[in-house]
């Protein structure tokens, strides 16, 4: 078994995102994360369809697969980072980041995506806890069904800071939801070193029956900076093993978003340390090889 490596396009900002594909696809890279925004492929532009049938040629001609993400800083809110999210005290607030994640399932329907990738968002100052889940899972419900009639999952990342931040927290919104089907996780192999009791290797085995989107970088205990590999802290090669080992098929991301002016080196040695490291990896007991 194999993993399917990729690499997000929020770390490749630089590049006009025909360019950045193409690299992609000549360093051996077999899909792409793609950041729905303002400079590759804007949600929010009125030639939305026409555009996103050209990317689905583009991603066709060059063999390569995609995870649609929505982690774009100001796509809504050209003055709040990743505001306003699904938390936010005005409803209409709330309506639109929904808005915007039911138009990102419709974007990977047409892309043949396989996951659609999003997070919770801080809890807003003054807002209890009981509050911010409920407003959660009323705002993710609408996401939700279109994710269930495109057949497209929603894959929720656990995100430091915010109020869904862990792997627990992840299993307490299945909980309040009922357990629906096309809600997934999405699982940052950096965040599991940065903030879970549990090892990476402990993650990515407890969550495998939940896995619909990965997302890999180096990381450090406590400290959420995504780093280049080898920066950090994390033994690569039984994580990759675990992975592999395991039931998901879906992509694995490089996710770099603060090294794009670095970008193309970063893709290029990404691959190379992902490709050493899976050969190094040994199968934790009792799992086939790798």
């Amino acid at each position: 078994m194999t993993l399917h490596l990729g690499y997000g396009t929020n770390g490749l900002t630089d590049l006009r995102l025909d360019d950045a594909l193409g690299l992609l696809a000549d360093l051996g890279y077999e899909g792409v994360g793609l950041t729905l925004d303002h400079m590759h492929l804007d949600p929010m532009a009125p030639d939305l369809t026409e555009r996103t049938r050209q990317v689905r040629r583009r991603l066709t001609s060059l063999g390569l697969r995609v995870t649609v993400e929505t982690g774009a800083r100001y796509v809504l809110d050209p003055r709040r980072k990743h505001g306003p999210s699904l938390l936010d005290p005005d409803p209409d607030a709330r309506a639109a980041r929904t808005a915007l994640l039911v138009r990102a399932v419709d974007v990977a329907a047409e892309l043949g995506a396989h996951a659609v990738h999003c997070f919770s968002g801080v809890t807003p100052p003054g807002t209890t806890q009981d509050t911010a889940w409920k407003r959660l899972t009323e705002s993710i419900t609408p996401v939700l069904a279109a994710a269930d009639r495109s057949g497209v999952p929603l894959a929720i990342e656990p995100e430091p800071g915010h109020l869904l931040a862990t792997l627990a927290d992840f299993h307490h919104l299945r909980g309040l939801l009922g357990d629906p089907g096309p809600l997934g996780l999405t699982l940052d192999i950096g965040h599991c070193q940065c903030l879970e009791e549990a090892t990476p290797l402990e993650c990515v085995k407890e969550s495998a029956p939940w896995l619909r989107h990965v997302q890999i970088e180096d990381m450090r205990r406590g400290v959420h900076e995504h780093l280049p590999f080898g920066e950090g802290e994390i033994d690569f090669p039984p994580v990759l093993a675990a992975l592999a080992a395991s039931d998901y098929r879906g992509l694995t991301v490089v996710e770099l978003p603060r090294h794009s002016h670095a970008g193309p080196e970063l893709a290029r040695t990404s691959i190379d340390f992902l490709r050493d490291a899976m050969t190094r990896g040994t199968a934790p007991e009792g799992a086939a090889p790798c």
